[in-house]
């Protein structure tokens, strides 16, 4: 953290340089003037990784292991992403019970996801803590709950894929394998034996003593017509936009900006939210009979417009892929894959990775050769709205506040959105003037 000018006016210029105990690396640029924020800056600045260029010229059944490697943790959401981009384009169609084979092993990557980062990354901010080590020396028991959760995601992913990270099954109209019996049998019955500490995870968190911070912003998750979305849905907005996945590029506009090498998405020119709290927000009505009992039981209001209840709604949703893997595991069957014959066209598709939803847009040649890929992540959407949220956060605690209580909040907040801000970096476009 620094001190000193930072152009006319300034009161004082402080700088975040790395936001800790997110995936990647980044820094915040604060800029006070009196009572008044006059710059706030978040600053991805981790090379750009060229995904999508790298994309161009393979062939198609290279695209699902390609995307993976985007993201450590939540490789499931690109490969079933771009698997269903790639059917798309070339008119497959598959069996309904491979849909449910993909939603299962999709609840895998949401339970190890938000159980890292509820009790890894979010819950020492709420606690007092520094850091999990911290943590842990503290409550034990919590972080061992959180750890357990997350191996059992992991099992389901490895059973399902292979292996835990990047997994190796995923196919265009099916999977190269599947797991036996007796394998899936055992695994569920260890869902069935963990499910109660699901359900006191969400009673734990909804006892955090939160910041109360309400704020007006708008909410963007994908709308399935009976179930909870996860792997399949149209986009829904609280503005009242309503529309399918492929129309996603006339509604939501993506911009570079100086300092930061992630794109900063808008929809109708301002910013917007994905994430666990977006989708419990506008899916509320999908949620189990039991859930909704138990929100009622924690006491959390729905709609919510504090962003601080993204740790309860991670764990929500923790709770509903608990459930909603064990009714998957007890009618999932093998099913023979399908054909793939590849043609020219462009395949659209989105899912809810943990963090939010999820853009692929290919276009093929005849070959089934990749020619253009866009790939828009969760981070990236969220951008924007983690710049907006520090802003009006900060000014609510008090900017004559010291500067390391400042520092703390903006860090906070932040987190509280589960930044993967590797996976969020596009290349920039370069500007040279010479005089």
């Amino acid at each position: 953290m620094t001190e000193g000018p930072a152009g006319a006016g300034a009161g004082r210029h402080i700088q975040v340089p790395v936001l800790t105990r997110v995936e990647g690396e980044g820094a915040l640029d604060l800029v006070i003037s009196g009572d008044r924020i006059e710059r706030l800056q978040l600053r991805i600045f981790e090379p750009p990784r060229l995904f999508e260029k790298l994309l161009e010229g393979r062939p198609w059944h290279e695209v699902p292991d390609i995307v993976a490697r985007i993201c450590g943790i939540c490789p499931v959401a690109y490969q079933v992403t771009a698997v269903q981009a790639i059917e798309a384009a070339f008119g497959i169609e598959p069996d309904p019970m491979v849909r449910d084979w993909r939603r299962l092993m999709y609840c895998g990557e949401w339970i190890e996801s938000h159980a890292l980062h509820l009790h890894l990354l979010a819950a020492p901010d709420f606690l007092g803590c520094d850091s999990v080590v911290e943590l842990a020396g503290r409550q034990p028991g919590l972080v061992e709950r959180g750890l357990r959760l997350q191996a059992l995601g992991n099992r389901l992913l490895a059973l399902l894929g292979g292996r835990a990270v990047h997994p190796v099954s995923l196919r265009p109209g099916g999977f190269s394998h599947y797991p036996a019996a007796a394998e899936l049998a055992a695994l569920r019955q260890a869902f069935a034996q963990a499910l109660p500490a699901a359900r006191d995870l969400v009673r734990w968190a909804a006892t955090l003593e939160l910041p109360e911070d309400e704020q007006d912003f708008t909410c963007v998750a994908l709308r399935h017509p009976h179930a909870y979305a996860i792997e399949q849905g149209d986009i829904l907005a609280s503005t009242g936009l309503e529309c399918p996945v492929a129309d996603y590029e006339h509604h939501f506009t993506e911009t570079q900006v100086p300092h930061s090498t992630a794109l900063h998405s808008h929809l109708q020119g301002e910013p917007y939210l994905v994430g666990p709290l977006a989708r419990l927000n506008l899916n509320r009505d999908r949620l189990p009979p039991a859930l909704v009992g138990l929100l009622a039981e924690a006491g959390l209001h729905l709609p919510s417009r504090n962003m601080f209840h993204s740790i309860v709604a991670r764990a929500v949703e923790i709770c509903l892929a608990m459930q909603e893997a064990i009714r998957l595991m007890d009618r999932v069957r093998p099913v023979a894959g399908v054909r793939v014959q590849p043609r020219a066209g462009t395949g659209i598709a989105c899912t809810e990775a943990p963090r939010g939803i999820l853009y692929h847009r290919y276009r093929f040649d005849a070959r089934g050769r990749v020619e253009v890929a866009r790939i828009t992540p969760p981070t990236s959407q969220n951008q924007a709205r983690m710049e907006a949220d520090a802003r009006r956060s900060l000014e609510r605690l008090g900017l004559d506040q010291p500067d390391e209580r400042l520092r703390r909040r903006a860090e906070q907040v932040i987190r509280n959105y589960d930044p993967c801000i590797s996976c969020a970096t596009h290349f920039l476009r370069l500007r040279v003037e010479r005089r």
